[in-house]
Order: C-alpha cells, then sequence, then structure tokens
C-alpha cells in the first residue's frame, strides 16, 4: 500500500511538472486542424511533448545530478553556455508566454483591459513572489493541477458523448512532422532537464530503499504520469476533432479551447476553468524566473544581488513578450526551439543509453552533428527567404524540419563502431 501511495504521488509530481498552460492550448487545434487524421497528430505530439520529457526525467534519475550533468561529457564549457541559452530562451519565451495565455483566456474574459496592462500587473507580482518565496504559490499549483485535470475530463467527456463521432478532413499537410514540432511549443523536454532535477533529489530525501528501488519508483512513475498526459492530450485532439463544423478555421488556440470550455460547462465552468488557467499560469512563470535567478545565482557565487538582478531582468522581458499574443509568441519561439530543441533530445537520448554507447566521444560526436545539422532548420524557420530545396533533397525528412534526425543517428552508430573497432585494436 506503501509503495502504491509513493507511486501515485510521484507520478503526480512527474504529472504537475509538465502540464502547464502551454500544454493546454496546443493539442486541441492540432485535432481541430487534423480532422480524420486525429490519431496521426496524437501520436506524433506524444513522441516529442510526453516520451521524450519522460525520458528526461529518467536521464535525471541515472545521472542523479543537476542539467549542468546533461552536457558534462561534451565539455564543462560547451555544458555552461547550453544551460545560458536553455535559461535564456526559457525567461524570455515560455514564461512570458504564462501572461499571453492567462490574459486571452481570463482577463480579457472579465476585464476590458489592454495587454500591456495585465502584462505589467503580473509580472510585477511575478517579481514580488520570486523576491519573497512563499510556500503558498506551491499549495496553489498542487491545487490547481488536479482541478484543472477534472474539469478537463469533463470537458472531453461531455464532447464525445454529445457529438457524433465525425471527424473533418485534415488541413495538415505534414501531420506527422506538424505534431511533432507543436509539442517542441511545449518546451516539456526543455521543462524535464531544467527541473526534472528537483523531483530527483525530492524523492531523494522522502523516498525509502536502494537506489535501484528509487530509480524503479521514477521509471514506473514516468510511464503512469506519461500515459495520463497522452490520454489527457488525446482527448483534446478529438474533442476539437469532432466540433470541426462548429468553429471558424482560422480560430485562435486559446480562442478554441475557451469555446470548447463553453460549449461542455456553459458561462460559469467556463469562468472557473479560466480562472483555474490563469492561476496555473501564474505559477509556471514564478518558478521559471525563479528557477533561471537560482541558477544564475549559483554561477556568482550565491551571490544575492546575481538572483535579484536575473528576476527583474526575467520580469522585464516578461512585461515585454507577455504583451503579445499567444500566437505571436508562439511563432517567435519557432526558431529558437528549432535549435536547442534537437540538441535537447539528442543530450536526453545519450543520457538514457548505456554508459559503453555513450563515451565522451560518442557525446561530443553526436552533439555536434545535430548542432550542424539543426542550422539549416533553424534559418528555414526564420523565413529569410533562404533556398533550403538542394539540401532538403540530400538529407531525410529535412522538408519536415526534422534535418538533423538520420545524421545524429548514423553518427551515434559510426562513433560506437569506430570505439568496438579501437578497442579491438588495442587488445
Amino acid at each position: 500500500m506503501r509503495q502504491l501511495r509513493e507511486l501515485l504521488v510521484t507520478a503526480f509530481a512527474l504529472f504537475s511538472l509538465f502540464f502547464g498552460a502551454g500544454n493546454l492550448i496546443l493539442p486541441p487545434q492540432l485535432g481541430f486542424k487534423a480532422g480524420s487524421d486525429w490519431w496521426i497528430v496524437a501520436m506524433g505530439f506524444a513522441l516529442s511533448a510526453v516520451f521524450i520529457p519522460i525520458l528526461g526525467i529518467r536521464a535525471h534519475a541515472k545521472l542523479q545530478g543537476t542539467m549542468f550533468d546533461f552536457a558534462l561529457k561534451v565539455s564543462p564549457k560547451f555544458s555552461l553556455i547550453y544551460c545560458f541559452v536553455v535559461y535564456a530562451i526559457s525567461i524570455s519565451l515560455p514564461s512570458p508566454r504564462t501572461a499571453s495565455v492567462a490574459h486571452e483566456m481570463a482577463v480579457s474574459t472579465f476585464f476590458e483591459i489592454s495587454p500591456i496592462t495585465t502584462s505589467f500587473i503580473y509580472f510585477a507580482l511575478v517579481l514580488i513572489f520570486a523576491l519573497n518565496r512563499n510556500k503558498i504559490l506551491d499549495i496553489i499549483g498542487k491545487l490547481m493541477t488536479p482541478a484543472i485535470l477534472l474539469i478537463l475530463l469533463a470537458i472531453i467527456g461531455i464532447v464525445i458523448f454529445a457529438e457524433p463521432f465525425d471527424f473533418g478532413a485534415s488541413t495538415i499537410k505534414n501531420p506527422v512532422s506538424y505534431a511533432i514540432l507543436e509539442g517542441y511549443q511545449t518546451f516539456d523536454a526543455i521543462g524535464a532537464v531544467v527541473v526534472g532535477g528537483v523531483i530527483i533529489v525530492s524523492i531523494n530525501l522522502k523516498g525509502r530503499g536502494s537506489y535501484e528501488d528509487k530509480k524503479k519508483l521514477i521509471a514506473n512513475a514516468g510511464w503512469v504520469a506519461g500515459i495520463t498526459l497522452f490520454l489527457v492530450y488525446t482527448g483534446l485532439i478529438i474533442s476539437a476533432g469532432l466540433m470541426h463544423s462548429s468553429f471558424d478555421s482560422e480560430i485562435s488556440r486559446t480562442d478554441l479551447l475557451q469555446q470548447i470550455s463553453f460549449y461542455a460547462l456553459g458561462n460559469t465552468g467556463k469562468g472557473i476553468f479560466a480562472v483555474l488557467v490563469a492561476l496555473a499560469c501564474f505559477t509556471t512563470a514564478v518558478g521559471v524566473v525563479t528557477g533561471t535567478g537560482d541558477f544564475v545565482k549559483s554561477r556568482f557565487a550565491n551571490s544575492q544581488k546575481a538572483y535579484v538582478i536575473t528576476v527583474i531582468i526575467g520580469s522585464i522581458l516578461g512585461v515585454l513578450m507577455g504583451q503579445m499574443e499567444v500566437g505571436y509568441i508562439i511563432d517567435v519561439a519557432l526558431p529558437a526551439l528549432m535549435f536547442i530543441y534537437p540538441i535537447t533530445i539528442v543530450l536526453i537520448v545519450l543520457n538514457v543509453l548505456p554508459e559503453k554507447w555513450t563515451s565522451k566521444l560518442v557525446f561530443r560526436s553526436v552533439v555536434g552533428i545535430t548542432i550542424l545539422f539543426s542550422i539549416p532548420d533553424f534559418l528555414g524557420s526564420l523565413a529569410l527567404g533562404y533556398d533550403l530545396s538542394s539540401f532538403n533533397n540530400f538529407i531525410p525528412f529535412s522538408s519536415a524540419q526534422l534535418g538533423w534526425l538520420v545524421p545524429s543517428c548514423i553518427t551515434l552508430l559510426a562513433a560506437n563502431l569506430y570505439r568496438i573497432l579501437r578497442s579491438k585494436k588495442t587488445k
């Protein structure tokens, strides 16, 4: 009984880690656009938004370290640069996006105020909480997730049973790659690398048993959390797909989620849901800003001044970007994600693989090739008119903006083959 309780508590903690407001607004539009291809986009989205992040937690369980340890085999300098880039992206894009989601989902529903006003007040409060840490946010966060989950299950259940099981035609050209890239926008793989270590430390402090017992607990809890996430995402995709004829084809992500919640729950339910989403956004923003401040503080001899400066900068960036529409922030985030996400995925996979397959040579060569072949995808996402047709014809999956995938896999195999041959020669 105690083992089951520990499993469920750990699984819920992992679910809470990944399930943020951004995750809510992405799946519905996937289903709305995918139509009869809903199951294909569900699988693609799950690959980058569920499977890879859960692997990230398993990697943390194996490393028993921090984010800095993920890229340490490449080199300490590279690892430091990688950490700074990830944190810079985190406070510049997903953190401000929470303010934008809160405004579009909740604030604008109840008050007629401008996005810049919402953003300013929102991040002023974020700054206050970041400078004066309070456990109340942890309490709110633990209450918000189950409440949102219950409401979502109600929405999904009502729509699926009320609507005819009929889907429209897909408007997505490459549903698998489109869904995978949409999964990038959850930032969950980055989230697993950034804060996954906090959960591992918590388990080590509270849990009993051997190292292997704790690894097993994390692995099992990861699968439970992953299956739950997959079911919720798939439910939202199906729900929006079933309502393909109810809304304008150009409806925004936030409006779509709002309208589905209104259809299922009415005005009162929609209002409660909006408030819960706004609070979930706020706890996420505070977590990102304080986490970034903690990292910078740790790199400057635990300087409180460095922490304060960082959270102020993070809040200012939040105000500047948070006034933008959610769709705009998602579009702006794409180039950064096209570059940093492949590196993050590769680092997660390499840290999960057995030690004999992941020498320093393997890490350096695979990560190097991943960076090299991510550059065309990055340039293509900037929409600056670069002609990448010759590259797309030469590299598999590059037309789907996944040109790094095959070269990275080949490099992993080649580097290990070289290692095996060299070891035989030395014998």
